[in-house]
């Protein structure tokens, strides 16, 4: 069957069968900037944007996406080159695997929440695994970038 929605901006159409997880269906199409971790929706990788809010693609059948805007990481690239510039200066850059859905969530916590506290962070960040670090620094640059977007 034939799908279509919107990904970053830009109408798509797409084969599908009735079983095709978003994750796989973006990637088959060349978006391959959606990444493929642990295939069971609990490490983050897989991040993307439905209407805005963070889901797990990997998790998600690509049918309920029909009609809908879906973000990748491409769809941000600029707000993310920014966001990443934070987490190179807290020496929390290490493989990147994590990087786009860690982005992506962190753009959709900036759009809903306005000076979120540690907590805060913490939880809303809480289905995003890093294998490199042990998220200090990471937490350190999302709360530094934040605070100054904010001041934007």
């Amino acid at each position: 069957m034939t799908i279509a929605f919107r990904v970053n901006g830009v109408e798509e159409r797409f084969d599908c069968s009735p079983g095709d997880m978003l994750s796989d269906l973006l990637r088959s199409a060349g978006h391959v900037e959606v990444k493929k971790g642990c295939g069971t929706g609990n490490c983050g990788a897989c991040t993307v944007l439905l209407d805005g809010k963070p889901i797990l693609s990997c998790s998600f059948l690509a049918l309920r996406a029909e009609g809908r805007e879906v973000t990748t990481v491409r769809g941000i690239e600029e707000e993310a080159a920014v966001y990443a510039a934070f987490v190179t200066a807290e020496g929390a850059d290490q493989c990147g695997f994590c990087g786009p859905g860690l982005a992506l969530a962190v753009h959709a916590l900036r759009s809903e929440k306005r000076h979120p506290s540690e907590e805060e962070i913490r939880s809303y960040l809480a289905g995003n695994l890093c294998r490199c670090s042990g998220y200090a620094g990471q937490l350190r640059a999302i709360a530094k970038y934040l605070e100054a977007a904010d001041a934007e």
